[in-house]
């Protein structure tokens, strides 16, 4: 009977130890995931839409692209896909992914560092020109070997191979199927662009893809990556998020197969087949998401503010705009206009506002804070953006077809009340990483009390 007090701390001892080695844990995912955000935030705001306002203020200023060299355009859309939405991307990817040891923090840290230092190297060669020859394709292997240590890593998750009674072996949940699909595509579009840039440092005369060229890589990264992740993580968390069915699953894979069927289109030089599969595929997903169905709860907007479901779905709402006008593109640009305003529309209208509504959302909560820091400023940041875009889509087709010139006058506009966004999204997020209340704090806390 003497024994059994002595045995009771031991166990609560262990126990209280492995807790607190989770902790600490999560910890540091929780970190590094800070700083993937911290660096995408940076990129998104400075290099990405600083450089695309002033980009456009100079485009406005001689009513056209000819006076802007197209590696300014380049680096501007590099910083954004690669600097912003692959840097939030590699880091959700990475704290997702169970880790044990000095693994939890050795490999994301070397990806991060080749990550974020080819994507300055890119966009430090496209913008000053200082030995772009050297720097194109060092920054390309950079980002070709980050995301080599990425995919290595993730094929080291495995999940289980049976379900549980049954002993059945068990199918790829469908949001792992599109999200895996966007992997490709951004692994497709980085072995794209390291051979591309080693080709231009040994024979291009400019530091700057060719404007067919490009127009594949755009297609690549955006519906190829870009649109089937955001619908992977939308199929994982929306259900929940806004109170809404689960996605009907045959209507989803029929969607991911136009848009892959899309971007194999793109690739292969056949635009106009490429953007109908794009807009029927906008349409789809947007059924399979169950998006137009009433809510059968409240959805949760804990910490974030009560407009979230509504710029969730003006956000697939701009999916289908980009879409079709790509198809408008496809068969009627003729100055660039029409395919600059779809290309917004999907990257701005669909992509940021997506990041923008639903960041606040599970960017705390990852990174270890109670909440966001204020929801008037996210409810500030997703007007200024919606407003932008609506200016940015509706008057580029006529300024640049040269259709209503009084258009010129208003793209400035635009894009001052979006990079207002930008920044009001940024300073939101870091102020939350700064000032937010720590979960693992009242974690700590509860140990303790527990302990005792």
């Amino acid at each position: 009977m003497a024994a059994l007090p002595l045995f009771e701390p031991m166990v609560s001892s262990t126990s209280t130890q492995e807790n607190a080695a989770n902790i600490a844990r999560e910890r540091q995912k929780s970190l590094m995931l800070r700083a993937w955000i911290l660096s995408g935030l940076f990129f998104m705001a400075l290099p990405g839409t600083l450089l695309g306002f002033s980009n456009l203020m100079a485009i406005s200023a001689h009513h056209g692209l000819d006076a802007l060299p197209a590696a300014w355009m380049e680096g501007h859309g590099h910083a954004q896909m690669f600097g912003w939405i692959g840097s939030f991307i590699l880091g959700i990817g990475f704290y997702s992914q169970p880790a044990h040891g000095r693994s939890v923090i050795r490999l994301p840290f070397s990806c991060y560092v080749l990550w974020v230092s080819g994507v300055a190297m890119r966009w430090f060669a496209n913008i000053y020109g200082w030995h772009w020859r050297e720097l194109l394709p060092v920054s390309a292997g950079f980002e070709l070997m980050a995301v080599i240590l990425f995919l290595y890593a993730a094929s080291h998750h495995r999940l289980p191979a049976t379900a549980p009674r049954s002993g059945a072996k068990r199918p790829m949940e469908l949001w792992m199927v599109s999200v895996l699909v966007g992997t490709a595509g951004l692994a497709s579009a980085v072995i794209f662009n390291f051979v591309e840039c080693f080709r231009l440092s040994l024979q291009g005369g400019l530091r700057s893809f060719p404007h067919s060229l490009d127009q594949k890589y755009l297609v690549l990264l955006g519906w190829g990556f870009v649109v089937p992740v955001v619908w992977g993580f939308s199929a994982r968390w929306l259900p929940a998020f806004l109170a809404i069915p689960k996605p009907k699953v045959r209507w989803f894979r029929i969607a991911l197969s136009m848009d892959i069927a899309g971007v194999l289109a793109g690739v292969m030089g056949w635009p106009k087949p490429a953007t109908i599969l794009f807009a029927l595929s906008a349409v789809t997903i947007g059924y399979a998401l169950c998006l137009t169905e009433w809510p059968h709860g409240h959805a949760k907007t804990q910490g974030i503010h009560l407009s979230f479901p509504t710029f969730i779905r003006l956000a697939y709402a701009w999916l289908i705009v980009a879409g079709s006008m790509s198809v408008w593109a496809a068969f009627s640009d003729v100055h660039g206009g029409i395919w600059g305003a779809s290309r917004h529309a999907l990257t701005v209208g669909f992509a940021a506002t997506m990041v923008f509504a639903i960041g606040p959302r599970i960017l705390p909560h990852f990174t270890g804070i109670q909440s966001i820091f204020s929801k008037r400023l996210m409810l500030l940041s997703l007007l200024c953006l919606q407003t932008g875009c609506l200016l940015r889509v509706s008057s580029e087709p006529l300024a640049y077809e040269g259709l209503v010139s009084f258009a010129w006058k208003v793209l400035p506009v635009s894009g001052m009340l979006e990079l207002s966004g930008v920044l009001i999204f940024a300073v939101n997020l870091a102020l939350t990483f700064l000032v937010g209340r720590s979960a693992f704090a009242l974690s700590s806390t509860s140990q303790r009390e527990a302990a005792v």
